[in-house]
Formats: structure tokens, C-alpha cells, sequence
């Protein structure tokens, strides 16, 4: 039996600080701007339950631009929690991974602009070459590039 009506991603929300170094790092990873928006409206707080807020965003396309990512700098309310140094097993959502042409390249290209490679870069069943980066602002990213 075949359905029809799957649902999709439509994005991943990422809060941070500094808006502009997000980007910049999404960008290097080969993510592209799509868009970017203060918004302040009311029904944005009552979507987040937050009240009266203002949030300033950027959507990051992947490069078949079937994925996104949402990155938010929370103008108001103010952010009340800092989860960006936990480990990979903390619980709840922790990481994105994305899948990258050349995982050697990227790794010493993000770590000369401050990423830090978080274990090691290990071969997966000769199947995937996969790491953990901690990128701009703590982010841990996931990057996996496949082989054969």
C-alpha cells in the first residue's frame, strides 16, 4: 500500500547569538542564504508560546534545496538557556549532520576559522567517513561523506 500524503521536513531551528557568524559558518559547511527577516508580528508569539517577541531569522538552503535550516537571534525576549557545550549524549535535539563531498578539506577549512573537530574522523563500514565538529558559537555538527 502506497501513501501519498508522507509528510516532509520543512526545517531545523537553530538559535544563536550572532546571526552573521552563523551564516558565514553554515555557508562555508555549502549551505546558501535564502532569506533573511526581522520579525515581530503578533502570531509569531503565540506559534512559540512566548508572547510578545521579536526574532530576527535566516533560512539556510541545502544545496538540492530539499533541507533547511532556520537560524534565530532572539531580539525579545531575551535567550534564558545555553545548552551548546553539552556532550553528544545529552537528550534532546543536539546536532545536525550534513553530507559533504570532501569531509578532510572541509574539516581543516572550518577548523582554520575556529571549528573544533570533537573526536575523530572515523571510517563507518567503508561506507561513510564520519565526524563532530563544534562550529561558531559551540554548535556540534555533524559530517559525513560517503565513500565508493
Amino acid at each position: 500500500m502506497t501513501q501519498t500524503n508522507l509528510p516532509r521536513m520543512h526545517n531545523v531551528g537553530i538559535v544563536v547569538e550572532s546571526l552573521d557568524s552563523a551564516i558565514s559558518f553554515f555557508e562555508d559547511i555549502g549551505l546558501r542564504l535564502e532569506g533573511r527577516a526581522t520579525i515581530d508580528e503578533e502570531w509569531t508569539g503565540r506559534v512559540t508560546g512566548l508572547g510578545q517577541q521579536q526574532v530576527e531569522i535566516a533560512m539556510m538552503a541545502t544545496s538540492d534545496g530539499h533541507n533547511r535550516l532556520e537560524l534565530s537571534k532572539f531580539l525579545k525576549p531575551e535567550t534564558i538557556s545555553d545548552h551548546r557545550k553539552v556532550p553528544v549524549n545529552s537528550l534532546g535535539y543536539l546536532r545536525v549532520m550534513f553530507t559533504v563531498e570532501n569531509l578532510d578539506e572541509l574539516v581543516v577549512k572550518l577548523t582554520q576559522k575556529g571549528a573544533e573537530l570533537v573526536g575523530d574522523v572515523v571510517n563507518y563500514e567503508n561506507i561513510y567517513r564520519l565526524c563532530y565538529i563544534r562550529g561558531v558559537e559551540g554548535l556540534l555538527v555533524g559530517l559525513a561523506e560517503e565513500l565508493g
